[in-house]
C-alpha cells in the first residue's frame, strides 16, 4: 500500500530470458568449454547460432561490454546478470568481425540489437560458434528454470525462467 501511495517502484522478483540468438539450443553442460560446461561462470544455456546478430534477452542495463565484442554483460530489471559469450575463444580475433550497437549504461529493452558478427568468419577463426547465455550472480538466484526447446528464435523464444531471491 505504502508503495501506492509514495510511488515506489516494485521490483520484479522473476522474469523470463528470452533467446538473444536465432539458433539450435545447447545444454551448458555440453558447451565445448569447461568453464561454462562445469558452470564456473554461473549455470545458463547455449545456442549454436545460425545467423550473427543478437538481441537483448531482458529489459535491462549493459554493465559490461568487452572491448573486443565478443561478450556482453546485462543486469535485468529484477537484477539477473546476464553475460552472453559469442563464440568460444573468441577474444583472441581482437573484436574482428564484431560491430557494437549499444554502449555500458544503455537501457535497453528484449529485443533491442545488442551487436552482431561475421558468423563465417568465427567458424574459421574460433574455436566453435557455441554461444553461452549464463546468469553469473547466482548466489543472487533463487530458481532458474530451462525451457525444454530444441531451437530459439531471437527476441522470441523462452531460454530461461530466472526467480531472484
Amino acid at each position: 500500500m505504502f508503495n501506492k501511495l509514495f510511488g515506489k517502484k516494485e521490483v520484479k522478483k522473476e522474469e523470463t530470458v528470452i533467446a538473444p540468438l536465432t539458433g539450435k539450443i545447447v545444454n551448458i553442460e555440453e558447451v565445448p568449454d569447461p568453464t561454462f560446461a562445469q558452470k564456473m561462470m554461473g549455470d545458463g544455456i547455449a545456442i549454436e547460432p545460425t545467423e550473427g546478430v543478437v538481441v537483448s534477452p531482458v529489459d535491462g542495463e549493459i554493465v559490461q561490454f568487452f572491448h573486443t565484442k565478443h561478450a556482453i554483460g546485462i543486469q535485468s530489471e529484477a537484477g539477473a546478470e546476464i553475460l552472453i559469450h559469442v563464440g568460444l575463444e573468441t577474444v583472441s580475433m581482437n573484436g574482428e568481425g564484431f560491430e557494437g550497437h549499444v554502449n555500458v549504461g544503455d537501457k535497453v529493452k528484449a529485443g533491442d540489437k545488442l551487436l552482431s558478427f561475421d558468423l563465417d568468419l568465427i567458424k574459421e577463426k574460433a574455436a566453435s560458434t557455441v554461444t553461452p547465455i549464463v546468469i553469473t550472480n547466482g548466489d543472487a538466484v533463487e530458481s532458474l528454470d530451462k525451457r525444454a526447446a530444441s531451437e530459439a528464435t531471437k527476441g522470441e523464444t523462452s531460454l530461461l525462467q530466472v526467480k531472484m531471491k
